[in-house]
């Protein structure tokens, strides 16, 4: 059983007519319209219509200052995070034992993210401090105060390693900020430490 054919069913393009005229000309309705818009926006005084042509060159370059702009801002921001280092970093002191040295050297990141001069001041004046500290502590305590302090400076490397390769990457911002914030509770620890308790 076949369906009887649609007359009008196209099988294939050649079958359309090549153009086709519209039942009624448009054109004059168009040309209305677009003399009616003029007249119905008028323009401000001062006030200058788009260019048609050399607009789009005029955009480029307003788009290539802005792009200049933002990244002399960006240099400037990070020109003032980033550490001036060089021959002022704080040495160990002579007296200090062994593995203080790695607590008192200070690295590029440790200048960008633990830039407070109250910080800074204070974490010098208890490395200062640690080699009496630790004198006074009874062997036990001292073995395990330097454990900590040793797994404190291999995290912050390990850490700053990760975010000279990923700088943006605010997990470890965090972490890092985290374990300058134990090194500094141990400091203290050791500091209120009484010389024969331990701590």
């Amino acid at each position: 059983m076949t369906e009887p054919r649609d007359e009008r069913q196209v099988r294939s393009l050649r079958e359309l007519p090549q153009a086709i005229e519209p039942q009624r000309d448009l054109w004059p309705g168009i040309e209305a319209r677009i003399s009616a818009l003029p007249a119905a926006a008028p323009q401000a005084p001062g006030a200058h219509p788009l260019p048609v042509r050399g607009g789009g060159a005029r955009l480029r370059w307003l788009a290539a200052a802005a792009m200049l702009a933002s990244v002399a801002v960006g240099v400037w921001i990070g020109r003032s995070l980033l550490p001036a280092g060089g021959p002022g970093a704080a040495a160990a002191p002579a007296t200090s034992p062994p593995g203080f040295a790695a607590l008192s050297g200070a690295s590029a990141l440790d200048a960008a993210y633990v830039s407070d001069p109250r910080y800074q001041r204070q974490h010098a004046q208890l490395l200062r401090s640690l080699p009496a500290r630790l004198a006074a502590l009874p062997p036990p305590a001292r073995a395990k105060v330097m454990a900590s302090l040793a797994a404190l400076t291999k995290a912050k490397e390990d850490l700053e390693s990760a975010l000279g390769k990923d700088p943006g990457n605010a997990l470890l911002q965090e972490l890092l900020v985290d374990t300058y914030q134990d090194e500094m509770r141990v400091l203290s620890d050791v500091q209120a430490s009484d010389a024969g308790r331990g701590i």
